[in-house]
């Protein structure tokens, strides 16, 4: 295994270090008062944002996430997805790569007719507006996406959706214009084929926004909306790839994004270190700096091993996604999404318990990221699916070798 970046990315991650401390750290504040002054409720943009977002394109950071775009592997990737960690409400997306666009662009990229990929891709790659993931839903298991029951029924030359879906991260930000909804087409079919993907505008007649989901008691910018579709009619040109082919969309999005997701978290962890360690030793009480109790010792060493093993298993899918692409690294992939929050969430709980009140208030970001990593272990599949993965996969295994065996 070879995580060598080129030297074209390794140019790439000086400037994006660059970028991240000398505009977008110092932007934070301006960030978030605008979010305080503008109130929960409101899901608008900090105009801060806009203006990075011109920064980082003049200077190449730009849709860093997309081979095809880029050129870069998954494995040189991972790594600035792991700086833009460090900022998460503002970095990935003054870069153009953040979720939930990247997977919907990298599926439209995939999937996508001409005329699509026309009308939708090519605005979400020039960051002109924003899009969201409808697949989620309130009234079934989604954990198990064969549950999931809003209705794609084909009537003459168009669709018509019916359902309700809630977590649909990014639809309550004006500037979303498009949801890509999973659901089904034929519920006589085998499981994995009853579903279908279909483009839907956000102002088509019977879209309903009902209401954007507080992560923790805090609003996200974009917003997690609950929506309702009443007799939503679409072009069949709409369809993605075609009836039946949204589980296999679904996987061929939820790979590589995971890596992303993973990366960001080391990145937020990685951050929540570096705090830690400054205000050990800045902190004086029985004596001397905290950095000197045994016991913070003890919390700053475990925080950097586990940081480095997330991160080589992370290295270690995005390899093998480059190599044999993300059907073969699924057992990987499944491993990181459990590993990746949870050391997250461990080393910003010890950097909260090291900072004291301070820790957690929101005079400093560690509350917030351990908020959002907390969540982490439930969207894109909750750590019980993957563990299950896991588990099959090494029972698959052990049979296999012990028929060699026999």
């Amino acid at each position: 295994m070879d995580f060598e970046p080129s030297p074209a990315a390794s140019e790439l991650s000086a400037r994006l270090w660059s970028f991240l401390r000398d505009r977008v750290l110092p932007a934070e504040a301006e960030y978030d008062e605008y979010r305080r002054l503008a109130g929960p409720d409101d899901h608008t943009v900090p105009p801060v944002v806009e203006q990075l977002k011109k920064e980082a394109r003049a200077q190449g950071l730009w849709n860093l996430f997309l081979p095809a775009v880029s050129g870069l592997s998954n494995v040189e990737y991972a790594t600035l997805a792991e700086i833009s960690g460090w900022s998460p409400d503002i970095l990935p997306e003054a870069m153009n790569c953040a979720a939930p666009d990247t997977g919907n662009m990298e599926i439209l990229h995939m999937f996508g007719t001409g005329e699509q990929q026309r009308t939708w891709l090519d605005p979400l790659l020039d960051g002109e507006i924003r899009s969201a993931f409808a697949m989620t839903e309130p009234d079934v298991a989604s954990s198990d996406a064969s549950n999931i029951g809003c209705s794609i029924r084909r009537d003459g030359a168009e669709y018509v959706v019916d359902g309700l879906k809630w977590w649909i991260t990014g639809a309550s930000d004006p500037r979303c214009r498009l949801l890509i909804v999973m659901g089904q087409t034929d519920p006589e079919a085998v499981p994995h084929r009853r579903h279908s993907m279909i483009l839907v505008p956000v102002d088509a007649p019977g879209v309903r926004i009902e209401r954007s989901l507080p992560v923790f008691g805090r609003q996200d910018q974009h917003g997690h909306a609950q929506i309702r579709f009443t007799g939503v009619r679409v072009p069949a040109a709409n369809l993605l790839a075609g009836e039946g082919e949204g589980f296999a969309i679904a996987q061929a999005r939820l790979g590589p994004g995971r890596i992303h997701h993973c990366m960001r978290a080391i990145g937020a962890a990685e951050r929540a270190l570096e705090l830690m360690v400054r205000r050990s030793e800045s902190r004086i009480a029985f004596g001397g700096p905290l950095a000197d109790l045994g016991t913070v010792q003890a919390a700053i060493a475990e925080s950097r091993l586990e940081i480095e093993q997330a991160r080589l298993l992370t290295l270690k899918a995005a390899w093998r996604i480059d190599r044999e692409g993300a059907r073969a690294a699924r057992t990987e992939i499944a491993a990181i999404k459990v590993v990746a929050p949870r050391v997250a969430t461990a080393v910003l709980d010890r950097a909260i318990q090291v900072h004291g009140a301070l820790g957690i208030s929101d005079d400093v970001p560690l509350a917030r990221l351990w908020s959002w990593h907390r969540a982490m272990r439930i969207f894109d599949g909750p750590d019980e699916v993957h563990l299950r993965s896991i588990a099959r996969y090494e029972r698959s295994r052990h049979r296999a070798g012990a028929a060699v065996a026999t």
